[in-house]
């Protein structure tokens, strides 16, 4: 939480933290700017200190809604800067230095936040040239920013459950949509007679999305039959929509400030085969078996030791018997979900995966089975948060059914 900041960036040594770049793909700058509408720009917060946000003047009404102090970027005149350098690289390190010396930066600074990577390198390194009186410093995993944003806030939280609200909506009037198309021959046809196939669903999902103000940037996954066996198989579009298949929808918007929520349910229209049904049952299993083993504490990896335990009981293949595994279970339990769609905590087996479950954590839990050659997949998925109370609480307000009655 945005509260553990200044506590973080102790424990790491930071006396300094920028966040810079575009805010589109950039979970961090947003997560800093409290989701104001600002296109791009520079954040720097000083332990135990407001951020101040360096915004664009074009931006200067949105950079307001953020409660960050401002600093307008006219002030710096990077274009006299550039002009004078005749260089990029020297005109950014500069605007740097005059921002340093404004908010008296000191000491040692760690960079975050989006760039190319050779941009990345080669600024850093110039700065840190330039610049004797901070010292650059990096994360690589787990940085300070990402265990900040994987606990969430009680409006974060209300973000999130907005998000499930208009996105289990969608599901419900897909299926409506489904059952409203006449059958022939074992396929869905459409008022002409013509067939009805994925792209044609994937199109009246994306409107209906967007009639929620629901940002479909990530897409959605709509895959019938031997494409429902492969995790992340978005479907065919010229597919048709035929009955006794499955149908992985795996649905996964943006909404409010950039929160993003993720859902998955597997259906058959008019019935499923029994081994299908089977699967079904292990899948549903699995994912009860796995939540209540949620607790405040718990080691992430153990999620998936309990996962991958319980289908080989069951007599799937899974990735901890054989990593390269193209069935049965194929994939982490889960992942943590906020302003990224994966982030925070991870559920990786390793020894080296030492998180553990904490209050405010919110995260998937979704188990799959996955047999390609034999034209099937399933897979479910909810969300759960753990509140500050440490309750548990299943963030997905659907139902699950495998049959779609016709």
């Amino acid at each position: 939480m945005k509260r553990d900041l200044d506590r973080l960036m102790e424990e790491r040594g930071l006396d300094a933290l920028v966040v810079s770049g575009r805010t589109y793909g950039n979970p961090s700058l947003v997560y800093l700017v409290n989701g104001a509408a600002v296109t791009q720009g520079i954040v720097v917060k000083k332990r135990g200190e407001t951020p101040v946000l360096i915004h664009s003047p074009i931006e200067r009404d949105e950079a307001a809604t953020s409660g960050l102090t401002l600093v307008n970027m006219a002030r710096y005149r990077f274009t006299d800067i550039l002009r004078e350098t005749g260089d990029r690289l020297r005109a950014t390190v500069e605007l740097y230095r005059r921002i340093f010396a404004d908010l008296d930066v000191r000491g040692d600074v760690g960079f975050y936040g989006t760039a190319d990577q050779g941009q990345a390198y080669l600024f850093l390194n110039a700065l840190a040239e330039a610049l004797l009186e901070i010292r650059v410093r990096g994360e690589y995993e787990e940085n300070l920013l990402e265990v900040a944003r994987a606990t969430k806030d009680a409006e974060e939280v209300a973000h999130i459950r907005e998000a499930a609200r208009r996105t289990c909506e969608v599901v419900e009037e897909t299926l409506a949509f489904l059952r409203h198309h006449r059958v022939k021959d074992g396929t869905l046809v459409q008022e002409d007679g013509s067939v009805l196939t994925v792209g044609q669903v994937k199109r009246q999902i994306y409107r209906w999305m967007a009639e929620r103000e629901l940002d479909a940037s990530e897409g959605l996954i709509f895959a019938i039959g031997r494409d429902a066996g492969v995790p992340h198989s978005r479907g065919r579009p010229e597919d048709p929509i035929r009955l006794g298949q499955t149908i992985v929808f795996d649905i996964f918007p943006r909404y409010a400030g950039g929160y993003f929520f993720d859902l998955t349910r597997t259906f058959c229209l008019g019935y499923a085969p029994p081994e299908v049904e089977k699967a079904y049952q292990d899948v549903a299993e699995c994912l009860e078996r796995v939540v209540a083993e949620v607790h405040v504490g718990v080691a992430a990896r153990r999620l998936q030791q309990i996962a991958c335990s319980f289908f080989a009981e069951r007599g799937h293949p899974t990735i901890a018997e054989n990593p390269e595994t193209e069935e049965g279970f194929t994939h982490l339990i889960g992942h943590g979900l906020g302003l990224a769609i994966h982030e925070e905590p991870v559920f990786t087996d390793v020894p080296t995966n030492v998180r553990t479950l904490r209050p405010g954590h919110v995260f998937t839990v979704e188990p799959g089975l996955y047999y390609p050659d034999r034209g099937y997949g399933v897979r479910l998925e909810d969300v759960v948060w753990i509140d500050e109370e440490g309750q548990v609480h299943n963030l997905t307000p659907l139902p699950k059914a495998l049959v779609v009655e016709m």
